[in-house]
């Protein structure tokens, strides 16, 4: 029983040391890209904001 637990602790801190320092900051960026992209390519379809 002790070993199972050992073992799935161990489990959990790399699962969650996968999360905080690689998928976490890797969602951040691309969702920040994907907005800066999306306001991007709006403006040139619509040009920039304030043109009448």
């Amino acid at each position: 029983m002790s070993k199972e637990n050992a073992s799935e602790k161990s489990l959990e801190l790399k699962i969650f040391i996968f999360l905080t320092v690689f998928l976490a900051p890797i969602l951040s960026v691309l969702l920040v890209s994907a907005l800066g992209f999306s306001i991007w390519f709006s403006q040139i379809l619509t040009g920039p904001p304030g043109v009448s």
